[in-house]
């Protein structure tokens, strides 16, 4: 008798891939290893990223204008939710997951912000820039998967990044490394896929917006990604 899989709903979710010159020529990108107990990927290099959680439908209070390109491809894969919604969420898990803020000094709330992650900003007198992120990929996990996750992957500056690595301990090893050096470290297929898409939009300028976001799923568990 065949066993049937119960079906599990993904979740909504999103990250960031940070890119930037490295010091010795050539691009870098910030990654992490999930530490061995995670129930989802233990040991596996990821970019920081998670969930989007119930406070990130809340305005941040500054400017929030997405690239026009970019907020129509969101709005074209959850029409029912705001498209800011997904960067907030890819920001602050940013945040608590690196302990850096991507951003630069700018215009400040008018109200203090309701959330931590935007207080965090104005106590340092910057400004998330919103129209400096790409969404590269959406990728949605296996059907097969006991945990589901429906990810938007946003590129960004990584010479934006503010303050030190440092983070909530959910990534370890964490750190900046050139993009040549990931072909040798415990990557999932999903991962390799948009870090290559990354870079080559990186290379191309990032142009925020030019290009629809490429689609990463799995048909009875094959993965058949999809530039858009």
């Amino acid at each position: 008798m065949t066993e049937t899989i119960p079906l599990v709903r993904p979740v909504d979710a999103a990250g960031i891939v940070l890119l930037r010159e490295g010091a010795h020529g050539g691009p870098e990108v910030l990654m992490g290893r999930r530490h061995g107990k995670a129930k989802f990927l233990p040991d596996i290099y990821v970019f920081p990223g998670g969930r989007v959680d119930p406070q990130d439908r809340l305005p941040s209070g500054f400017e929030e204008h997405l690239a026009p390109g970019v907020e129509t491809a969101l709005r074209r894969a959850a029409p029912r939710k705001r498209p800011a919604t997904y960067l907030r969420a890819a920001i602050r898990e940013t945040f608590e997951e690196t302990g850096l803020l991507i951003g630069a000094p700018g215009p400040q709330p008018a109200h203090p912000p309701r959330a931590d992650i935007w207080r965090q900003f104005a106590e340092r007198g910057l400004a998330p820039r919103f129209e400096a992120f790409d969404f590269i990929c959406r990728a949605i996990t296996p059907r097969s998967s006991h945990r589901r996750y429906n990810s938007r992957f946003f590129l960004g500056d990584g010479a934006a990044a503010q303050g030190q690595l440092a983070g909530d301990g959910e990534l370890v090893d964490l750190a900046w490394r050139p993009v040549e050096a990931m072909a040798s470290m415990n990557l999932v297929d999903v991962t390799e896929y948009v870090l290559a898409e990354a870079l080559r939009r990186w290379q191309r300028g990032h142009r925020p917006g030019a290009e629809n976001p490429a689609l990463f799923r799995y048909i009875k568990d094959v993965a058949k990604p999809r530039r858009g």
